[in-house]
Formats: C-alpha cells, structure tokens, sequence
C-alpha cells in the first residue's frame, strides 16, 4: 500500500515579537523553568526581530520535496504553528488515511526521536477516529544523503582559512546536548560521533576532528554530554591549534541554537582567543539531503511491499 501524503515534522520557532514567549511557555510547558531564565532567552530572539530561522527553513524543505515526491507534502511543529494536531487535522479532513513522516533530526535517542513518537501519538489522539496513520522513517545519521552535504560544506568551510593555516585544520564537530541519564543519550552520542567520523573521513581524513555539545539548558548539577563548544574551541586553542572549522553535525538546518550558540556566542569568542575558525553549513536543501528524503520513503513503502 503506497503512503498518501509526506509529513514534515520539526520543532518550531517563533516568526515574531509576539510569538518568542507563547513559544517558550509551549517548549517549557512541565518544567518549573524561572520567569528569569525564560526571559534571559527571549532576549535572544528579540535580538532577531523576535524570529527564529527554523520554520523559514522548513518552507524551503517542504518546498523542495513537493518537486521531488508525487504525494502531497505537509508540514507540522512540536512547538509552534504549524503546531502538529492542526497539520494532523487538514490531512484527516483533506482524505489522508496513512502518512509517512520526516522528523527533522538524523538520530535517535529521546529528544532526537522518541518525543516525537510521542508527538505523533499525541495529535493523532486529539484528532479522534479520522486521524491518519502516521509511520516515522528511520534515522539517517549515516546516510549519504545527510552526509555528503556535510562533507562539501566542511570543504568549503575550510577554504574559507587562511591558506597557510589550511592544511592543519582541526575539526570541531557540535550537537545538541542532552542529560547523560536521558533515554537513548548514549546511543544518541555513538550516532553523532559515528556521522562525525564519516564527515571527516570524507573530507580527505588527515584533519584532526573531535566531538564537542552546545545548548544545554536545566540545573548545573545534572550531568549533560560534554564538553561545550565554546570551552572545547579555548582549549584548542589553548593547545597550540591556530584554526578550526566547526561542523553542527547535530542539525539539519540553520536555526536558532546554530546561528545563537554558534555565531553568536562560541565563534567569537574563538576568534579573541586567537583561533581562526569558520563554521560549516547544514544540509538546509542541498540536492542530497532532499533525494535522501525521497529514498526514505521509496524505503519505508517497500518494506510494505508497494512501489513508489
């Protein structure tokens, strides 16, 4: 039985002043979070006229794989709209009756994958008796449509050093960190070291590489996957390295945590310290990663025994 339709499933973010805190309440929502922190990140995003990059760069995606599938393609948010139960609801009423659906994180683990199984299960219930069926593809940590994007943009990362500083380049790879004791974090991390080590050996493999996390959040005293970007970036330095090019392996796109903690914050900091430093680009719409997708699918529908 062939799918009827492609769900994109993502985060969210805020496109405006007015949305950053309704947003944050939604990301929070079950986390005693202090009106303090919430604020201190709001701030953030009001720094970027209150937007956050994310749902422009799911347009794009949706865009480009509505040219690439012959199913209609639709688009739903954990945390903002699109939020997931509307999207559920337009496919139930538009006559979708079993649908395929593309999370936006190559991993797995409980943030990266199971909460959106939770998601998925959770809008399905608030639509009722006509909500679709909705099957998640796999992850792709170690697909070669979500690791040659990231392989020609470490390259071009790289050109962008000095040309004497070139060839001795560190890579510094960064995902998203989680608590140590969460679900899954540990399979998580094999998975993003594993993509890690197969950008890097696409690259040529004679660059230095190593693993480091960004965006924690919660109390100091939990124990969260380490060490930060911004202090692994001083360390290098700190150890005779004079350039790197850091590679956000853990995002499919560039959005706020990336553009944040990344050019904001741990980039120039680097740069004071000494470092050169560039960063790659994520995989946003790059050829590969949209045929990846369509793949995905073909993949998922033939272990059903259909043709896509």
């Amino acid at each position: 039985m062939r799918y009827d339709a492609l769900l994109v499933l993502s985060f969210g973010g805020p496109e405006g002043p007015d949305d950053v805190m309704p947003f944050l309440a939604n990301v929070t929502r079950g986390r005693d979070v202090p009106a303090a922190r919430l604020e201190a990140v709001a701030a953030r995003y009001r720094r970027f006229g209150g937007v956050s990059p994310i749902n422009a760069a799911n347009r794009a995606l949706v865009a480009a794989l509505s040219g690439t599938v012959d199913i209609p393609v639709y688009w739903g948010n954990r945390n903002w709209r699109p939020l997931l139960a509307d999207t559920v609801a337009q496919m139930a009423a538009e006559g979708v009756r079993r649908a395929v659906c593309f999370v936006t994180s190559a991993y797995s683990g409980y943030s990266a994958c199971d909460q959106y199984l939770e998601d998925i299960a959770a809008a399905r219930a608030a639509v009722g008796a006509g909500a679709p069926e909705i099957d998640k593809l796999r992850p792709f940590f170690d697909h070669p449509g979500f690791i040659e994007p990231f392989v020609a943009a470490t390259s071009a990362a790289l050109e962008a050093l000095p040309a004497a500083r070139r060839a001795g380049a560190h890579l510094a790879f960064t995902a998203h960190s989680v608590p140590v004791a969460q679900p899954g974090a540990m399979t998580y991390a094999r998975e993003v070291e594993e993509a890690s080590r197969l950008v890097a050996a696409g690259v040529g493999g004679h660059h230095p590489y190593s693993l480091a996390w960004q965006s924690r959040s919660g109390a100091p005293s939990v124990p969260w996957l380490e060490p930060d970007i911004g202090a692994h970036l001083e360390t290098l330095r700190a150890d005779g390295t004079e350039a790197a090019v850091v590679v956000p392996i853990g995002f499919v796109a560039d959005h706020f945590e990336v553009v944040w903690d990344l050019d904001v914050e741990a980039l120039p900091l680097a740069r004071e310290a000494g470092l050169e430093v560039a960063r790659a680009a994520t995989p946003g719409t790059h050829p590969a990663f949209v045929r990846m997708v369509a793949s995905l699918v073909r993949e998922r529908e033939q272990a059903f025994g259909a043709t896509f």
